[in-house]
């Protein structure tokens, strides 16, 4: 295994202790901004009343915010691995803050587009730089590191639609606006962890530090990079039949109304919550490659079963579905750092980003697909793209350290 040359001193030392109370802080971050995320597609049902949407337009929304924040992830990675912006995750929330606001008081369809752009751009701005923080400040322990970061999200995520059922839903879309005070809590968390990053950066600036490099050749990175964005791509395509889609499911097949779907909907994505924080040690412990072959094939058996349940299982078989599909992501996203570990905010950028991206896809795709046929034909369709995950039986066993 090649490494550059080090030396050790006492900074050198603290940078190698895991900094507990940033990964929390940043994971708390996280979950605001994901909680602000998760008003979009908890506001479909609303959006669709309001407006007269169809699914394809549904589609388009997701698409639009999907786009904005996947197109520039990569490129704020790159730009910041060269030139660290410890205050730009600020002026992210100022983005999804706006964008809040102008959903919240969306007079037609174009300005929830352009509202949901800004969520989207905000969203481009803060993982990058999030994902890197949360991957210096592990200590060592990255598996552990991303999976409380993206514990964060997860939870906001989960926790969005809830708020958005017994909020706005039963008043009106203007209700949106009190979302912006978790904004403001943001833009606070994220003022002190901007600088811890500040002092960071220069400690490593004073220090040689040791960056451990992948005993593969490039062709090899090269191969394992697009293996692991094939693994993303049926992730991500799957989750958003979930994301975009399964409160309307639940509606149509067992005539839900939208609080009680939401509620469904909670619990798959609490479920993913806990899934991501068992993820990512599992990786630390076992191998990264395992913990990903498990987490995006093991879900297959319950996604082919999952159309012909009735209710009672269908909220049986989302919970464990969330809860293995997402353990993937943290170790994913690790295997990833650590196979380009001198470009972290790109890796971070680029994953996020087509993570993102592929959301934003399928679920424009769906939509039109559910228009054209059923909501319940989606998921039919659906239930096979985890079998995609066995591909991942060709990724090397990185060497540790």
């Amino acid at each position: 295994m090649n490494t550059n040359t080090h030396s050790t001193t006492a900074g050198d030392f603290q940078m190698q202790k895991t900094a507990y109370p940033i990964l929390f802080a940043v994971a708390v971050a996280h979950l605001f901004n994901d909680l602000l995320q998760a008003v979009i597609p908890a506001s479909y049902p609303i959006l669709k009343e309001n407006y007269g949407l169809s699914f394809t337009q549904i589609g388009l929304i997701t698409l639009s915010y999907q786009l904005a924040a996947s197109i520039l992830q990569p490129l704020v990675g790159l730009y910041t691995d060269k030139n660290p912006k410890p205050f730009s995750q600020l002026y992210g929330m100022l983005f999804t803050l706006a964008g809040i606001i102008a959903l919240a008081y969306a007079a037609s369809f174009p300005v929830v587009i352009f509202a949901v752009m800004c969520i989207g751009i905000g969203s481009s701005i803060f993982h990058p730089e999030s994902s890197r923080i949360a991957f210096l400040a592990s200590g060592g322990k990255r598996g552990l590191a991303q999976s409380i970061f993206q514990l964060g999200g997860n939870a906001g995520t989960a926790i969005g639609p809830l708020l958005v059922a017994f909020i706005v839903v039963p008043r009106s879309q203007h209700h949106i606006v009190w979302f912006a005070i978790i904004a403001i809590f943001a833009l606070f968390v994220l003022y002190q962890i901007a600088f811890w990053y500040k002092n960071h950066l220069n400690v490593r600036s004073k220090n040689k530090m040791e960056i451990v490099l992948p005993n593969l050749t490039q062709k090899q990175v090269a191969v394992s990079v697009g293996i692991l964005l094939i693994i993303i791509f049926s992730k991500f395509f799957y989750t958003a039949s979930i994301s975009s889609y399964f409160t309307f499911y639940l509606m149509h097949k067992f005539q839900l109304s939208i609080q009680e779907a939401q509620v469904h909907l909670f619990w798959y994505l609490a479920a993913s919550a806990v899934g991501t924080l068992i993820g990512g040690p599992l990786g630390d412990k076992f191998g990264r490659k395992y913990v990903i072959w498990f987490s995006v094939l093991g879900a297959a058996p319950f996604t082919l079963i999952l159309p012909y349940a009735d209710l009672f299982w269908t909220g049986i078989l989302s919970v464990i579905i969330g809860m293995i599909v997402s353990s993937a992501f943290p170790a994913i996203l690790v295997y990833a750092q650590e196979l380009l570990p001198k470009k972290l905010g790109m890796v971070s950028g680029l994953f996020y980003g087509f993570a993102f991206g592929m959301g934003g896809l399928g679920s424009a795709l769906l939509g039109n697909l559910a228009d054209k046929t059923s909501i319940e034909y989606v998921y039919h369709i659906c239930a096979f793209l985890p079998l995609i995950g066995m591909i991942a039986l060709f990724l090397p066993n990185l060497k540790k350290k």
